[in-house]
């Protein structure tokens, strides 16, 4: 179901004054609400790069005497997205009962700005949460989600209202995967990248371990309109995220899809190359994004196959890809194996959660050009990681926060927190399990996410005026 709103910048091509300023409309930036202005936005999945980095400085390191002061927190329902801030927005994305809703508030006090919803019947087939996985994507004057059902929207950031809106699965027969929709879409010039990964008409469910794909593992959309502009990859869903980078002298784009990586031109949607690495557990999951240095891209999963760091020694000739193992997982003593989070590269060292369950995961720092196992830090559960000024901000699934230094030397935990609060009269720990949301970090503010809350801490004091 595409509904265009109207709201277009095709509307510009029309000679009436009436379409003219509609389409200005939808096109101006909405008022800054910054209150600081010395950092950087965090308008997507893992920041602005999606590489879970930050290049801002002045954190406070010192939580025992001098912990981030908790600025403010809200209540939401389900879901596991992390929240997107763009010019003194914050953006959430939530499901109450029946209703799939994004919330804007402002960034610096919680204070809600606008909301919209829409009604989802939605319903995970092993008993996780029916809300939603994927972080509001921000563009100027539009902001995008995807919901857990497949239903992508595009707002106007300034009051929230709808300028089109898509449900990709039925219009591209997507089988419901088995933890629902959590890639997040990308932007890339005038186009909205999305992983899609449908099948043909009639396809059986997948759980029968039959289902076939239909070309539609990367869907890319007019921005502005919602219209199909090219579709690549035959390959079904998985749960990573797009990136796209320059590789190679050249704009690139790379998905790690159900199968294996795609390597595609962003601007045509011309697959370029790929290489293979899948679990054989039908149920296995492909959810950390790759990670691309130079000319190598690392590739890891959690349930049988662990990583592979991959060498591009030039786009695929004759059937033969052109990625080279430089170093690979066997089946035991893996390096890295990463569930759902992303692993992060700072100076020749992968740091990263390895480890499917939460009593098996460990915090490791890796050596990227190797796969040696610098060290490794048990007892922590899963985690997420943030990298800023020379340390990682480490997001536990269970609700704790630390702060570690980034270092291949050993692991040097310089702080810890948990966070706890009064609401309704009681002292309540406000990120609980499953606190799977990547934590953010914009204009020197960390934004966490547990279970039903949302906190906002100021990890960057404010400049003196």
């Amino acid at each position: 179901m595409l509904r265009a709103a109207g709201l277009l910048l095709a509307a510009a091509l029309a000679t009436e004054p009436a379409d003219l300023a509609v389409a200005a409309e939808a096109e101006a930036l909405p008022p800054d609400l910054r209150t600081r202005t010395d950092g950087i936005d965090w308008p997507g999945f893992l920041g602005p790069n999606r590489d879970s980095k930050s290049p801002e400085t002045g954190i406070r390191t010192d939580w025992a005497s001098d912990p981030p002061p908790l600025l403010w927190h809200l209540e939401l329902g389900e879901g596991y997205a992390a929240p997107s801030v763009a010019r003194g927005r914050l953006f959430y994305f939530t499901r109450f009962g029946d209703r799939a809703r994004l919330v804007a508030v402002r960034a610096d006090s919680g204070e809600e700005l606008w909301r919209s919803e829409y009604r989802t019947d939605y319903e995970d087939y092993y008993g996780y949460d029916g809300g939603p996985r994927t972080a509001p994507l921000v563009d100027d004057a539009r902001v995008y989600a995807v919901g857990a059902d497949g239903v992508l929207r595009c707002h106007r950031v300034l009051d929230g209202a709808v300028l089109w809106e898509l449900d990709t699965h039925a219009r591209y027969g997507v089988q419901q995967n088995f933890f629902g929709v959590a890639s997040s879409p990308w932007i890339e010039g005038e186009l909205l990248i999305v992983a899609v990964g449908g099948s043909p008409a009639g396809a059986p469910n997948i759980h029968s371990g039959r289902i076939e794909p239909n070309g539609t593992a990367l869907v890319a959309f007019d921005k502005r309109s919602g219209e199909e502009r090219y579709r690549l990859g035959d390959d079904l869903a998985s749960y990573a995220s797009p990136v796209v980078l320059d590789f190679a002298g050249r704009r690139r784009g790379f998905h790690f899809a159900r199968s294996g990586l795609i390597l595609f031109d962003p601007k045509d949607g011309r697959e370029i190359d790929g290489f293979g690495w899948r679990a054989r557990r039908l149920t296995s999951v492909n959810a950390a994004n790759p990670v691309v240095v130079g000319n190598r891209v690392l590739l890891t999963e959690s349930y049988e196959k662990g990583a592979v760091l991959l060498e591009y020694d030039g786009d695929a000739k004759g059937g033969e890809s052109g990625f080279r193992p430089v170093w690979q997982d066997g089946p035991r003593n893996q390096a890295i194996a990463a569930h759902w989070n992303t692993p992060v590269h700072h100076e020749g060292v992968v740091y990263v959660s390895s480890g499917e369950k939460s009593p098996n995961a460990e915090l490791r720092a890796v050596d990227w050009a190797t796969g040696e196992v610098h060290w490794s830090q048990p007892r922590l559960a899963r985690t997420q990681l943030l990298y800023v000024d020379g340390h990682f901000v480490v997001h536990s699934e269970v609700g704790d926060l630390l702060l570690v230094r980034a270092t291949a030397d050993s692991y040097q935990q310089v702080a810890h927190i948990r966070l706890r609060a009064d609401v309704g009269g009681r002292t309540v720990d406000l990120l609980r399990y499953p606190a799977w949301a990547a934590p953010v970090l914009a204009q020197g503010m960390l934004y966490v996410r547990g279970r039903s809350r949302l906190a906002a801490l100021e990890l960057i004091p404010s400049p003196a005026p």
